[in-house]
């Protein structure tokens, strides 16, 4: 018998020229804004329409600033007082003002709720209202339920996950959207795993079969609608093999998330398709050559990031345990990931 569950953002707004309407939308939930940023000039500056749009609204704000991944540290320095969170920024920012509108309403601290290093204690309070303003097309974290959070004490990467944390609005507005080579191999990792996952369910086949055929036409409105698309599927099918490595990857070494999943993903396909994944066979007549695409845009390998090969004990260890790997289509042996890690080495 046939059952899933399928949650998101309770509203995604999507079109050009949307972030006009950010005072609007955020008036009903308060008068007082935490607005999570980036740290670039050119973040500080992109934001500023935004502010000025809580300003004529009878927004008041305060910013706070994310340079890099964000851990644990900067989420303790993000919970000021106020009454609503909006983030405006890639990846790292989304989850910084997820995890921090989160934590405003739940006490203690965060390494109490976090997984794999925490107590994993679920959140037992709604988290301040959360506007999620994406501009990178990349993780869709607009849509999804946990923030990725770092501990360098660690050398890891958690996630901090529940239902509760769905943003209240997704605003997605492809004028804003920057569309790295990086960032794309990251929507369509998500869109991939998710469609082979052994979680796959009919809604996120469809989402995930339209935000390949969009990822592939390319150009910024697509790629923000795949971006989109793969956060919706990866929050309710889950993730693979990819992401169970490039987390604990991320973790160990000073390396972007997007490069390590575009990186691993052609050894990933290869070895799940040999142990009898058919629907690789599909992703490929969506996308094509997809080893190709790694090479010309272009990815670089593993150890440009200096990962040493003395370091593939610890690493297969972490990616065995990691959650995302629980979901891959078909169990990989020691020695398909010990493949998987020499090929994008």
């Amino acid at each position: 018998m046939m059952g899933f569950e399928f949650a998101t953002a309770t509203r995604i707004l999507f079109g050009a020229g949307k972030m006009r309407e950010i005072g609007r939308l955020a008036k009903p939930f308060g008068s007082r804004a935490l607005v999570v940023i980036g740290q670039s000039a050119a973040a500080v500056q992109r934001v500023e329409p935004v502010l000025a749009a809580l300003t004529a609204a009878g927004v008041d704000y305060a910013t706070f600033s994310v340079g890099g991944e964000p851990t644990l540290d900067t989420v303790r320095a993000g919970r000021k007082p106020c009454e609503l969170v909006i983030a405006f920024g890639g990846g790292s920012v989304l989850d910084t003002g997820k995890a921090i509108a989160a934590l405003l309403t739940n006490p203690g601290d965060p390494l109490e709720y976090v997984e794999v290093i925490g107590q994993g204690r679920p959140l037992t309070h709604p988290p301040v209202p959360f506007i999620a303003i994406p501009t990178t097309a990349g993780t869709g974290s607009e849509v999804t339920r946990n923030a990725v959070l770092g501990s360098p004490e660690h050398k890891v990467k958690v996630s901090l996950r529940s239902p509760l944390m769905l943003p209240r609005i997704a605003l997605v507005d492809p004028d804003l959207v920057h569309a790295a080579p990086a960032c794309r191999l990251d929507a369509l990792t998500q869109l991939i795993e998710a469609f082979v996952s052994a979680k796959a369910n009919p809604l996120t086949d469809a989402i995930c079969r339209e935000g390949m055929q969009r990822w592939r036409v390319g150009g910024n409105e697509n790629w923000a609608l795949a971006a989109l698309f793969s956060g919706l599927a990866l929050a309710n099918a889950g993730l693979g093999a990819v992401h169970g490595f490039a987390g604990p990857l991320g973790g160990m070494y000073n390396a972007p998330h997007g490069a390590l999943c575009a990186a691993l993903l052609p050894a990933v396909l290869d070895v799940n398709e040999r142990r009898g994944v058919t629907r690789i066979r599909e992703v490929r007549a969506i996308i094509g050559d997809i080893p190709a695409l790694v090479r010309d845009l272009p990815i670089p390998p593993l150890r440009t990031y200096g990962i040493r090969r003395e370091d593939f004990p610890v690493i297969l260890a972490n990616a065995k345990r990691a959650s995302s790997m629980q979901a891959n289509p078909v169990v990989l042996t020691d020695a398909d990931l010990r493949e998987i890690l020499d090929r994008a080495w």
